[in-house]
C-alpha cells in the first residue's frame, strides 16, 4: 500500500474509535426503506476535546508510516534528516530487511512497548493539566514521516521538516488526550492498519516473523493457495492487489474523504 494511504488509514481508524457523528441519509432513505433517516458513524469510545481528537490522529496517521522504517531508501527515511536517515538503516539492520520484522506481531509489540514508555513520562502543569512530553517526542518524528509522505515536506527545504516536527509535537505534548494510555493505543492503532494494508495488497506479511512457515509442497501448486500462502511465509489477501493500484484508490479515497469529515466534524461541531 502506498505511503498516503497507510497514514489515511491509520488516522481513520483512530477517528472511527474516538468519534461518532451523524449523517442524514434524505432521500436516499425514502427510496430504500430499509435505510434508516440517519446514518451513525463512528464509535466514539473516548471522551475526547477537538483538540485531543486532532493530535491523536497526526500520531496515529505517522505511526502508520512507522513499519516502513526497515527501508533505508523508504520516503520517511528522509523525513528528519540526519536522524531518520539513521534510525532507518538501524531498524532495517535489526528487523531483517522491508517487510519482515517490523511488519510482524512481534515488530508491533516492540513499538507499542516503546510509545508506553515516552508516554509514561507525563508533566502535571499547574492550572493546565497533564501534558506528555515523550509522546511530544516521538510525535516530532511520526510528523516528519507524515509530511514528508503527504508531499508536504519539498526535498529542498531541509529543515523544514523539523520546523513542523517541532511544532506538531508541541501541539500533540499539550493537547493530547488526558488518558495515559492514548500514546501506545494510537502507535497499535496505526501500526495495525499499517500491517493490515500491506496484507490486502500481493506482497502480503510474515506475521510471525522471525519464524518463517513456508506452505507444503503439494499446496504450491494450487493457485488460490499460492496467492495467499507465499513461499517466503508471508501471508496476503490481496483484495487491493499491487500497491498503487486502482482497486487501493477506490477505497482509499472515500477513507481520505471520511478523514476530513470526522475531523472538521470534531473541530467545528
Amino acid at each position: 500500500m502506498m505511503g498516503p494511504h497507510h497514514a489515511a488509514t491509520g488516522a481513520a481508524v483512530w477517528l472511527a474509535l474516538t468519534t461518532q457523528f451523524d449523517v442524514g441519509l434524505g432521500q436516499l432513505s425514502q427510496l430504500i426503506p430499509v435505510l434508516p433517516e440517519t446514518l451513525t458513524v463512528g464509535m466514539g469510545l473516548m471522551d475526547l476535546t477537538p483538540t485531543s481528537v486532532v493530535a491523536g490522529a497526526l500520531v496515529t496517521a505517522g505511526a502508520a508510516l512507522v513499519p516502513d522504517a526497515d527501508h533505508r531508501h523508504a520516503t520517511i527515511a528522509h523525513s528528519l534528516p540526519p536522524l531518520s536517515n539513521i534510525l532507518c538503516i538501524q531498524i532495517g539492520k535489526m528487523s531483517g530487511g522491508h517487510r519482515h520484522g517490523t511488519h510482524s506481531i512481534l515488530g508491533m509489540a516492540v513499538f507499542v512497548a516503546i510509545a508506553a514508555l515516552a508516554g509514561m513520562w507525563t508533566v502535571e502543569l499547574p492550572g493546565y493539566g497533564t501534558v506528555f512530553p515523550g509522546a511530544g517526542m516521538l510525535a516530532v518524528l511520526l510528523a516528519a514521516f507524515a509530511g514528508k509522505v503527504l508531499k508536504m515536506i519539498p526535498d529542498t527545504m531541509r529543515k523544514f521538516p523539523w520546523v513542523l516536527g517541532i511544532a506538531v509535537g508541541i501541539f500533540v505534548m499539550l493537547f493530547a488526550p488526558q488518558h495515559e494510555y492514548w500514546f501506545p493505543l494510537a502507535m497499535g492503532l496505526g501500526v495495525a492498519a499499517h500491517i493490515l494494508g500491506d496484507m490486502l495488497t500481493t506482497g502480503g506479511c510474515n506475521l510471525l516473523w522471525p519464524l518463517k512457515i513456508k506452505p507444503p509442497r503439494w499446496l504450491r501448486k494450487v493457485p488460490l493457495v499460492t496467492s495467499i500462502w507465499r513461499p517466503s511465509g508471508n501471508v496476503a489477501i490481496p483484495i487491493l492487489g499491487n500497491a498503487g493500484s486502482v482497486r487501493e484508490w477506490l477505497v482509499l479515497v472515500p477513507i481520505s474523504g471520511y478523514v476530513i469529515w470526522a475531523i472538521a466534524d470534531a473541530v467545528f461541531s
